[in-house]
């Protein structure tokens, strides 16, 4: 789409500023201001001086209002998804995808959130006895820009109507999207309940390094998600990292292989590799692998991917590829930067990959596809279960036996048997490793924003007649 994509006004003060480049042309979108140290303080103050209000209104007051937020984000459905693509690459309709997941998942919230219910205890027969959840109070939602509007939803949506108030500080390669997505949701809600920052990390380490904030919520890199965690050990704060990932795709040799491609090419390929359960890794039985790469190679070659985020991004994509190349591995299709603006990668199949290489051993996070070809299932499991990550992994397999040692082997959060995506509404998986802990999503994520207070009640002793 083009640069001149209307961008809200009023962003700019005098702060030290980011740019914002479509990727897909290189043109400028707009610079946003970052907030300033003082700009963070008053922030938190007026979350703080609010939440206690916020916290009494009733369940199903909050729930009304995130009702009408879902509304009201349906309506700005186009200017979202505009904004979106122009700041990140994403294509439109899978951006207008994102903004109506959004709204689907405020409304989940809303649905869930009076619901969300303590327990009675079984105690004396004459004291009562409970386990209440209560709010947090002030929650830091710090989301990622290969979705912000779905991921922000679920944050902000399941933080608020618990009784938290919140602020959020989208990505700084999407801060228009959240900007807008901030302004939309906080407008069906008393004033400072729900707040938005503009910045970088140096707003993040503000935030976080707060004892003000009581829950910090955060979808992004490993490195940040250490960061948060070291700097909670000081303040106290409750901690939800969804980190990095190196999700293994297991190819068994009892399945079809072009079909074992199209699921590999999806895995790997889908929004250019930019998911945060994207297939990063690809262990092939040796009896398939031939007709397995062939396919892949084909599919790879006839798909025709949006651009990455930024040019810093697609530059550390290819360092993982020239790094494999180094090392042995052979380019089957792709693997070159192009030529022209933008921040565009082909989608890329390399084969010969071995242990070692950066695209098996870290997050690329790009439309690259490293294929091991291994000598037999139990080869390939073990392999997929190396690593410091556990976000996801997916088996194809015709065998009971061996999805069933899968699931229960694999150290990830979630595992996929016969489908790289896919999984039943309200699902919610705990990351394993250096990819983060606590539920990010579904029922769960009430819980992790919500403390238990015991109650003990009994009547007082009858006074002497």
């Amino acid at each position: 789409m083009s640069a001149a994509v209307e961008v809200p006004a009023g962003r700019e003060r005098d702060n030290a500023m980011i740019e914002i480049h479509n990727p897909d042309n290189g043109q400028l979108v707009g610079t946003v201001a970052v907030a300033s140290r003082d700009q963070v303080q008053d922030a938190l103050d007026r979350a703080r001086e609010v939440q206690p209000a916020w916290a009494r209104t009733a369940p199903a007051a909050r729930g009304e209002m995130l009702r009408a937020a879902a509304t009201a984000l349906r309506e700005h459905v186009d200017s979202l998804a505009a904004l979106n693509e122009a700041e990140t690459g994403k294509p439109h309709s899978e951006a207008v995808e994102g903004v109506l997941a959004g709204a689907g998942t405020l409304e989940q919230y809303a649905e869930l959130g009076p619901v969300h219910r303590g327990k009675s205890l079984r105690g004396e027969f004459s004291a009562t006895d409970l386990m209440v959840p209560e709010p947090r109070g002030v929650a830091v939602a710090l989301t990622p820009w290969n979705d912000p509007v779905a991921v922000s939803c679920g944050l902000i949506g399941a933080a608020l109507v618990t009784g938290n108030t919140v602020i959020h500080k989208p990505s700084e390669r999407a801060p228009y999207t959240g900007a807008l997505l901030g302004r939309v949701i906080a407008g069906e809600h008393p004033d400072g309940v729900l707040q938005t920052l503009d910045g970088d990390g140096s707003v993040g380490e503000l935030l976080t390094s707060d004892d003000r904030v009581d829950v910090i919520a955060h979808v992004g890199s490993t490195a940040t998600g250490k960061a948060i965690a070291a700097a909670a050990v000081h303040t106290g704060a409750k901690t939800l990292l969804e980190n990095g990932g190196n999700d293994p795709l297991v190819v068994d040799a009892d399945v079809d292989p072009e079909w074992a491609a199209e699921q590999a090419a999806l895995g790997c390929f889908a929004n250019s590799g930019q998911i945060c359960v994207s297939v990063e890794r690809i262990y092939v039985h040796r009896a398939i692998a031939e007709p397995f790469l062939d396919a892949l190679i084909r599919h790879a070659e006839d798909r025709r991917l949006a651009p990455l985020v930024d040019p810093r991004h697609r530059d550390q994509v290819h360092e993982h590829v020239v790094d494999a190349i180094q090392r042995g591995a052979t380019v089957r299709t792709g693997g070159s930067v192009p030529n022209g603006p933008g921040a565009h990668y082909p989608a890329t199949v390399l084969s010969g990959v071995e242990p070692g290489m950066r695209v098996l051993a870290e997050e690329t996070f790009g439309p690259i596809a490293p294929v091991r070809v291994v000598d037999d299932f139990d080869q390939g499991l073990a392999e997929a279960a190396e690593g410091r990550y556990g976000l996801a992994a997916t088996v194809l397999t015709g065998s009971m036996a061996h999805a069933q040692r899968a699931w229960r082997e694999l150290p990830a959060g979630t595992v996929k048997v016969n489908a790289v995506f896919g999984g039943a509404p309200g699902g919610a998986a705990e990351p394993h490793g250096e990819s983060g802990n606590g539920f990010g999503f579904g029922p769960e994520l009430l819980d992790e924003l919500t403390q238990t207070k015991v109650v003990h009640i009994e009547p007082p002793p009858s006074l002497p007649r």
